[in-house]
């Protein structure tokens, strides 16, 4: 029989087993791996449609802020596309903004022609996420929030 053929090489080695020794600590870390911030200033949500360019075709119906905005949510939290509209609802919710939020087919499509971020590789756990007209930015725990925001 195939399947026999390589039976006494095939359970060599034993599965390693981690012991935590320290739970405090151990817990602490879980914590402050899911510590995330994010802000969204006025100007960022005022622009979050487009103005009408008066060019042909169809027009934008989300600028490259709003989909910048998702593309960097999916990558961090490594969802899927439907699971990206999903938490950007939930995140319009919570802030109690009245957006329009692009659906996965617009994240998808628009995606293409922008750049990728690199932000979620520079991001430590609290870290700060600042969204505002000028696009995305990074701000690490160590560093002072500009005046505008809250200490966190």
């Amino acid at each position: 029989m195939p399947y026999k053929h390589n039976e006494d090489r095939r359970h060599k080695f034993e599965k390693p087993h981690y012991k935590v020794a320290n739970w405090p600590e151990y817990n602490a870390a879980l914590k402050r791996r899911g510590d995330f911030t994010i802000w969204f200033t006025e100007e960022a949500i005022a622009e979050w449609c487009p103005a009408q360019t008066g060019a042909r075709g169809r027009p934008t119906k989300y600028s490259n802020v709003a989909i910048e905005t998702a593309l960097f949510i999916r990558q961090f939290f490594h969802l899927a596309l439907r699971q990206t509209e999903g938490f950007m609802n939930l995140l319009a919710r919570a802030l109690k903004v009245e957006i329009s939020i692009p659906d996965f087919s617009w994240i998808s499509k628009r995606s293409i022609g922008l750049p990728r971020h690199a932000l979620s590789k520079a991001l430590d756990p609290g870290s700060v996420v600042i969204v505002d007209s000028t696009g995305l930015a990074s701000i690490n725990s160590t560093t002072p929030l500009p005046g505008r925001f809250p200490d966190v």
